[in-house]
């Protein structure tokens, strides 16, 4: 590993190496969005970096981490630098499972975790449109809500507006049969966590790239990427996917 960049351009800033070396080296960043192996399987490729976590929040104050439930439960301690706030489901169209006394896995948890006061922290979920009826304006807080408190504004006037927030299970095809990775993810489940947790204009940072798919989902959002991958390979594969981006930008 060297300390220049794979590949750069004028979004993207892409360095092979373990992310364990470079991180330290990095400007802290707005948000971090990892998809680390889960250690799930025996696959050659599937190791968990001990103490990734700890050294992304070097990096950043927010975090999505993609990962099975058994991952989170069984790294619990490797996040104690961290505090959760949510998960998101990612539903895939397809499973992923490899035994057969279980039920078909058909999705992923992507956790959002964050270090310090949570009013500093970025989080704006996105507004997708709605096209169910209309309820009209009424107050959240009505009779039988009364649990929902003050909280978030529940107990004010509400008027709709075609609009809703994202939902928290979210329905994307997988790459399944289209992938140049193994673990690759859609931009589509992706693009929702970056606006989600970095500000417009402001730099991801995607610790294990894959495919680079982090850094199309970013770019398309107007947010910059910086990016790191352990194999060469797929440094090219992402190198040569973005450089044609650029191609067909000109």
């Amino acid at each position: 590993m060297t300390s220049e960049p794979y590949y750069a351009d004028a979004t993207t800033t892409l360095y092979l190496g373990d992310m364990r070396d470079i991180v330290p080296r990095l400007d802290p960043v707005d948000l971090v969005l990892a998809d680390p192996p889960y250690a799930e399987t025996a696959l050659a490729w599937d190791r968990w970096p001990d103490g990734w976590p700890t050294l992304a929040a070097r990096a950043s104050r927010s975090m999505w981490c993609f990962g099975s439930m058994r991952m989170f439960l069984a790294r619990a301690d490797e996040f104690g630098a961290w505090a959760m706030s949510q998960d998101v489901v990612w539903e895939k169209h397809n499973g992923s499972g490899f035994a057969g006394d279980r039920f078909r896995r058909v999705h992923e948890h992507a956790v959002h975790w964050y270090r310090g006061p949570w009013a500093e922290i970025h989080h704006q979920v996105p507004i997708v449109p709605h096209d169910g009826p209309d309820r009209g304006t009424r107050r959240a807080a009505r009779a039988g809500a009364a649990h929902l408190g003050a909280n978030n504004g529940h107990d004010r006037p509400w008027l709709d507006n075609g609009t809703r927030l994202t939902k928290s299970v979210i329905p994307v095809r997988s790459m399944h049969g289209r992938a140049i990775h193994p673990t690759e993810k859609p931009t589509a489940i992706l693009t929702p966590l970056i606006e989600y947790g970095c500000p417009p204009g402001g730099t991801v940072l995607d610790p294990f790239a894959g495919s680079g798919s982090t850094a199309l989902a970013a770019r398309l959002l107007g947010r910059r990427a910086v990016l790191i991958e352990g194999d060469e390979r797929y440094c090219d594969a992402i190198a040569r996917r973005l450089s044609q981006l650029d191609l067909f930008a000109t």
